[in-house]
């Protein structure tokens, strides 16, 4: 058997992708049972290879053990898990109700698109990666696979796990840098699945539309919070402490600033210290390193100082933290007040553990805050009052909304999780998963009398 090598060229992804596309069909008639039995041998791998995983993205990035077995290994395990579950009925036709013929029969069947390609995101290299391919699996796709090279031993153990469960006519994944990123795009996939920034979603989508391929983009944005007149402050204060010390706030959902009335603001501050404080540093004050995760590289933590000292260049105060670690590339979970719209900090996605907070008047002013802009992956409030609640729903778009809460509606995978617009397009998770990787085919039977 012939496998991808580790720097792969133009001719090794050609030939792959010449593989899928005449193995697609046998793979797009597959029943559940088979496209089951798949993905429990996934599933078994990735457990049986946890500590590998563990291990390689340590080597690759500093975060802490317990969120690498969430993020990498059990959220994963959890959403195939769904999909073995419930296959039969993903799979099954929905039938529809002639409205001309009642003797006739309709049904919607969901059929593979194909040749898929997934691309995936350095912040979650696996957890990100291997969802989106299990959810191209259930659905009766070949998948060509390409992980970041910024996290490099993650992409090798990635390759030895979909190695021991596929040949490489259904999945293969790739290693290497942009060049082969560049060289896949090149290639009339099906169907293409990207996790990232909105400028590089961009350049997929231009790719896409040479070929017409179809894609689901899981991109990012500003994420607001409101923190509605009499919410329960300190707990919140201790909710977006902690939603930032996670995998040092580079989350595309992570909370990326905040709304909350004056008279609020103090004890919000006081609450995310305290939180900080508790689960970080020590009683010298030192910072406990192997409870954070490092910003990714030296390019990204240079964007955060900068938007950090233009902040507090225009007048940011300094509320928490404010220590950056150059040489481990560290920095201290931040909060920021006295912030204003022109600050950058305000202006691009932040993917680190700083929170600038913006006090409001009236609930009206923080809608149409964002009402005025790009719309985001996520928005969060924190309300007692429901009729307050509907308004901002009703006011306001983001890809998902927790309401009371961090991060919840990406955790449940009933839910469909993406962005809309500059955030994103499409959605996945569970069932959304499957139908993301499908086209809906409408079938029509004429029934003799």
């Amino acid at each position: 058997m012939t496998y991808v090598p580790e720097n792969a060229t133009a001719a090794d992804i050609a030939r792959v992708f010449a593989l899928q596309q005449d193995h697609q069909w046998d793979v797009k008639a597959s029943s559940a049972e088979v496209r089951r039995e798949k993905l429990t041998k996934f599933r078994d791998a990735i457990t049986a290879h946890a500590d590998d995983i563990v291990a390689a993205v340590l080597e690759d990035t500093r975060k802490p053990e317990g969120e690498i077995r969430v993020t990498e290994v059990l959220n994963i395990v959890g959403n195939i898990q769904l999909a073995i579950d419930s296959l039969d009925d993903w799979m099954a036709p929905t039938e529809v109700t002639p409205s001309r013929v009642a003797t006739d029969r309709a049904q919607i069947i969901h059929e593979a698109r194909g040749v898929c390609l997934v691309l995936g995101p350095w912040n979650f290299p696996i957890g990100l990666t291997f969802g989106p391919v299990a959810a191209a699996i259930s659905a009766g796709n070949t998948c060509m696979v390409k992980l970041t090279d910024l996290c490099p031993a993650t992409a090798r153990i990635a390759k030895v796990i979909v190695a021991e469960v596929f040949d490489e006519r259904e999945v293969a994944v790739f290693e290497g840098d942009v060049s082969v990123a560049t060289a896949l795009l090149d290639l009339p996939f099906h169907h293409i699945f990207f996790t990232g920034s909105p400028r590089v979603g961009r350049i997929v989508m231009a790719a896409a539309a040479r070929h017409l391929t179809t894609v689901t983009l899981e991109l990012g944005g500003k994420s607001p919070v409101i923190v509605d007149e009499g919410a329960d402050v300190a707990a919140i204060g201790a909710a977006l402490a902690g939603a930032k010390q996670f995998n040092g706030g580079q989350a595309c959902i992570c909370p990326d600033y905040v709304f909350v009335k004056e008279e609020q603001k103090q004890p919000l501050v006081e609450a995310f210290a305290a939180n900080v404080k508790a689960n970080l540093y020590g009683e010298d004050g030192t910072l406990n390193k192997a409870g954070i995760a490092q910003i990714v590289n030296k390019a990204n933590f240079d964007r955060v100082k900068g938007m950090f000292d233009d902040a507090v260049a225009q007048g940011a105060s300094v509320a928490v933290g404010g220590t950056f670690e150059e040489a481990d590339l560290t920095v201290h979970p931040t909060m920021l007040t006295d912030v204003t719209p022109q600050m950058k900090i305000l202006q691009d996605e932040i993917f680190a553990p700083l929170l600038p907070v913006m006090t409001y008047d009236t609930l009206d002013q923080a809608i149409e805050y964002i009402e005025a802009r790009d719309k985001p992956l996520a928005l969060y409030m924190f309300s007692p009052d429901e009729a307050n609640v509907e308004k901002v729903l009703a006011r306001t778009s983001s890809g998902g909304t927790t309401i009371n809460g961090v991060f919840s509606h990406y955790l449940e995978n009933r839910l469909p999780f993406g962005g809309v617009n500059t955030s994103g397009m499409g959605s996945y998770h569970g069932y959304f998963g499957f139908k993301a990787f499908s086209h809906e085919r409408a079938v029509y039977r004429h029934i003799a009398a």
